[in-house]
C-alpha cells in the first residue's frame, strides 16, 4: 500500500483505508474505501467495474447458440449455472420442453458445481482467517468433485454440458459409480469440517458475532443465497419456484438465524450435506429417455425472465428475443450486487482487520458482477457502441 493512498480527514485522527483493486484479500479486483477512527471502521465504500468484459453487449451480436458458450465465460465457479439459466429462457421462448432425463442430469451438474463452490469458498474462507490447513485440505478435497465434472463433461471450469433442448453428456454406469464413490468421501470430509467450523477457538474468534447482518438488513438490501439465509431470511429459488429437475427433486433449505460469519460458514457447510443426498436420490431415480430436444433456430419476438440458484444465490436473466437467431437483448443480474452493499453496512463498528473475513463472508465474484462503464467522450459525443466499434476503440486507446 503506499504511502499517498491514505487520505487524511479534517480532524486530524481518521483515515480512509483502500483496500483493492489490487489486494492480497482479494482474489479479484475490487476497491473499497474504508473510513476508520483508530482500528475502528466507521464508514465503506465500494467501487465496482474493474473486470468488465462487455458479455452482455457481446451477446447481442452473436447468435443463441453462440451464446451458450459466451455466458459460461462470466464466471469460472459457476459457469454451468449461467448457462442453464440461459438455455431456460430460451426454451421459454421457444416454448420447448427440455426431456426429463436432460433436466436431471442438469440438475446433478448443477449441484456438483454447487459443491466445489462452497468448498472453494470455505478454502478461501479460512484463509482469510488465518487458517491455512483448513484451506488446504478444502482445496484438496474439491479435486474430488472436480474430477467428477471432468469425468461427466471433459472440462473442470467451463463444462460446456448445455445444450439449447437439453444436454450433450450422458451418464454412464461407470460415471455414476464414481460419483457415489466421491460423494462417500467428500461427506466424511465435510462432516468433519462441519465439526472444525463449529469448535475450533481460533476460528470462532474470527466469525461468532463477527459481520452480523438481521434479517430486516438483509431483506432491506435485497441480500440473496446463503449470505442471506445466514441471516433467517428462507428463500431459495429452488425451493420457491422450482426448475429443471427440482420439482421431482425437492430440496431442504438450510436457515440460520444468527446472520454473523459463522453462520454464514455454517450454512454453507450443512447445503454441502443436502447437495449429497439430492444427488444420490437423482442418481437412484434418474429418469431414462432422451438427452436433446428439436430447438427452433429462428425464436419469435418475445421477452422472458429466467431464474436459478446458483452457489451464490439467485441468479437472474432477462432475454428479449426479434424474431432472428440473435437476441435482441441479454441482461444478467448475479447474486454480488446486493450482498456487496452488505459489506459496506456490516462492516462499520469492526476492526480493521475484520474486513478481509467480512468481504470474503459473502463469497464475492467481482468478474461476475460487473456489467458496464462509461466513455467520457471530451469531445460531447454520445452515442451508442456496437460490438466491433467497442473492440476497436479499446484497441486505439491502447496503442
Amino acid at each position: 500500500m503506499q504511502p499517498q493512498s491514505l487520505e487524511m480527514k479534517q480532524d486530524g485522527d481518521k483515515f480512509v483505508i483502500p483496500i483493492g483493486p489490487q489486494h492480497p484479500a482479494l482474489k479479484e479486483p475490487g476497491h473499497f474505501e474504508f473510513t476508520v477512527d483508530g482500528e475502528t471502521v466507521t464508514g465503506a465504500t465500494v467501487r465496482l467495474g474493474y473486470v468488465h468484459r462487455g458479455i452482455e453487449k457481446g451477446a447481442e451480436s452473436r447468435s443463441y447458440v453462440q451464446n451458450m458458450y459466451l455466458v459460461e465465460r462470466i464466471c469460472g465457479i459457476c459457469s454451468h449455472i449461467h448457462a442453464t439459466a440461459f438455455c431456460q429462457g430460451v426454451e421459454q421462448l421457444a416454448e420447448v420442453e427440455v426431456p426429463p432425463r436432460a433436466r436431471a442430469i442438469r440438475t446433478i451438474i448443477a449441484e456438483l458445481e454447487r459443491i466445489h463452490s462452497h468448498l472453494l469458498w470455505l478454502g478461501v474462507a479460512a484463509h482469510e482467517a488465518g487458517f491455512d490447513m483448513l484451506f488446504m485440505y478444502t482445496w484438496r478435497d474439491r479435486e474430488t468433485v472436480m474430477n467428477l465434472l471432468e469425468g461427466i463433461t471433459g472440462n473442470r471450469v467451463n463444462y460446456s454440458a448445455n445444450l439449447l433442448g437439453g444436454v450433450k453428456c450422458d451418464l454412464t454406469p461407470e460415471i455414476i459409480t464414481a460419483i457415489r464413490t466421491g460423494l462417500d468421501f467428500l461427506e466424511e470430509r465435510t462432516q468433519h469440517y462441519l465439526e472444525v467450523v463449529t469448535t475450533d477457538a481460533m476460528f470462532l474468534r474470527r466469525t461468532q458475532g463477527i459481520g452480523v447482518m438481521t434479517r430486516e438488513q438483509a431483506e432491506s438490501l435485497g441480500v440473496v443465497g446463503p449470505t442471506a439465509r445466514a441471516s433467517g431470511v428462507a428463500r431459495d429459488v429452488r425451493v420457491d419456484s422450482p426448475y429443471a429437475a427440482y420439482s421431482e427433486f425437492p430440496v431442504t433449505m438450510v436457515v440460520d438465524p444468527a446472520g454473523d460469519l459463522l453462520a454464514r460458514c455454517v450454512v454453507r457447510v450443512k447445503e454441502l450435506f443436502e447437495c449429497y443426498r439430492v444427488i444420490r436420490e437423482m442418481l437412484e431415480h434418474l429418469p431414462e429417455g432422451d438427452l436433446t430436444t428439436r430447438m427452433p433456430r429462428r425464436i419469435k419476438p418475445a421477452e422472458t425472465i429466467s431464474r436459478v440458484e446458483a452457489p451464490r444465490g439467485e441468479l437472474l436473466y432477462f432475454i428479449k428475443s426479434n424474431g432472428t437467431d440473435t437476441p435482441e437483448r441479454v441482461k444478467v443480474r448475479t447474486p454480488t450486487l446486493p450482498a456487496l452493499a452488505s459489506v459496506a453496512e456490516a462492516s462499520v463498528g469492526h476492526q480493521l482487520a475484520d474486513i478481509p473475513m467480512i468481504i470474503s463472508g459473502i463469497d464475492p465474484c467481482f468478474s461476475c458482477n460487473d456489467r458496464m462503464f462509461t466513455i467520457n467522450d471530451t469531445r460531447g459525443n454520445d452515442k451508442t457502441m456496437s460490438w466491433e466499434a467497442l473492440r476497436q476503440y479499446g484497441i486505439e486507446f491502447y496503442k
